[in-house]
């Protein structure tokens, strides 16, 4: 009997990711090709082939492919119908036409919680939030051990939601005082007064003790607690799962998140919500694809 196998493809701004995996979250083969954002017709050639090329490494039949990319997703998950400014071509392109069979679109943020519920940290978990935390904030929600996207498919959005409406700058969205805004490394220069252009830098002074380091790190931490707490607050989930780059400080990142929470986490009866690392810290938009599109097809089965 054949295993199940299935083909992720991440697309972004800058590259495209792709995999070939198993059910089992293996993945049996990779690929990068830079994406060229504004030669639509070049990065959609790309995933076409491939995805071609994933199909003879695999020798046998291909049960599901998946696409995640920025943007909202159609009701039907089959293309992204709102993505204004990046990606021109993509809004409300036909994968399933292109490619020549079904193709199951998401958001990039919602693809990467499912790579961790498929077959990572939140797997087996019916309550989970996923946030990534990177150059902006994205996120997503699973409920009932499924996906909650939401009226627009816009549901997950936490990065664009407020815990300083004092603070009039607008994020993306025209949120005011987001925790993007807050916590994203779109906005740490202007955080660190142009002293700081990535959070690896501001760590790196962080574990230093330096001092403005230090209250820069510290200080965005604690509005992540905030905002963690009042998902938490909302949604009970049994977990948040972190992914993104930003992640990548591990217990520099932890240790005082988990101090603010234990502040402003409301843990009735001693019930406190799991904060763990995404498993997929490579590939979490490709594999989450993937495992989206088995996850689909497997109940059509």
């Amino acid at each position: 009997m054949y295993e199940k196998l299935a083909i992720g493809i991440d697309l972004g701004c800058t590259n495209i990711k792709g995999v070939l995996l198993n059910s089992e979250g293996l993945v049996l083969a990779e690929e990068k090709q830079d994406t060229v954002e504004h030669d639509d017709d070049h990065w959609k050639s790309l995933v076409k082939k491939m995805i071609a090329g994933f199909r003879v490494h695999a020798k046998q039949d291909v049960h599901a492919i998946g696409l995640s990319a920025p943007g909202l997703a159609d009701v039907a998950n089959s293309c992204i119908s709102f993505m204004p400014g990046r990606l021109p071509g993509l809004e409300k392109f036909d994968w399933t036409s292109w490619v020549g069979e079904r193709v199951y679109v998401l958001n990039d943020a919602h693809a990467a919680l499912m790579a961790e519920t498929t077959f990572g940290a939140a797997k087996n978990m019916q309550h989970a939030v996923l946030l990534s935390l990177g150059t902006g904030i994205g996120g997503g929600i699973l409920i009932h051990g499924e996906l909650y996207q939401g009226v627009s498919q816009m549901a997950g959005h936490i990065g664009h939601t407020t815990i300083d409406a004092t603070d009039t700058s607008h994020d993306v969205t025209n949120m005011i005082g987001s925790i993007e805004d807050a916590f994203g490394n779109v906005s740490l220069s202007r955080r660190s007064h142009g002293k700081y252009h990535s959070t690896d830098a501001l760590v790196d002074d962080y574990l230093k003790a330096d001092p403005f380091a230090s209250w820069v790190w510290l200080t965005s931490i604690q509005k992540l607690a905030v905002s963690i707490a009042s998902t938490i607050n909302i949604l009970s989930p049994e977990a948040v799962i972190l992914s993104g780059g930003i992640t990548r400080a591990r217990e520099a990142l932890l240790e005082p998140l988990n101090s603010f929470l234990q502040l402003y986490e409301w843990r009735p009866g001693g019930k406190r919500t799991l904060i763990k690392l995404a498993r997929f810290s490579e590939l979490p938009g490709a594999i989450g694809a993937a495992g989206f599109a088995l996850s689909k097809t497997n109940k059509k089965a």
